[in-house]
């Protein structure tokens, strides 16, 4: 039978990546303390490492890493316009084919 599938917490991960990278024990040894997979462990631990200098990101640092809203809005307007362009023109056309 198989064991349902479980959810671990931020806190959970991040106590477990802590863990590793300390190096005071063994993947092996910590998979059986927190009972999750040596993979995983290494999964949250490289995740860590990459994303550790996001916590010490000011406000303004985190704002800007964000994509710009005005030309994200800009391109779906612009798509959206092509889109209802090309319809319009398709159906012009009358083929029965080029309407589905």
């Amino acid at each position: 039978m198989k064991r349902p599938r479980r959810n671990h917490s931020a806190t959970f991960k991040a106590k477990v990546a802590l863990a590793a990278i300390k190096g005071d024990k063994t993947m092996v040894e910590l998979s059986e303390q927190f009972k999750v997979h040596p993979n995983q462990i290494g999964q949250w631990r490289a995740e860590l490492r990459e994303r550790a200098a996001e916590v010490f990101a000011t406000a303004a640092e985190k704002r800007e890493a964000g994509p710009d809203l005005k030309t994200l809005h800009a391109k779906i307007g612009q798509l959206a316009l092509e889109n209802d362009f090309l319809a319009g023109a398709l159906g012009r056309i009358g083929d029965a084919s080029a309407k589905r």
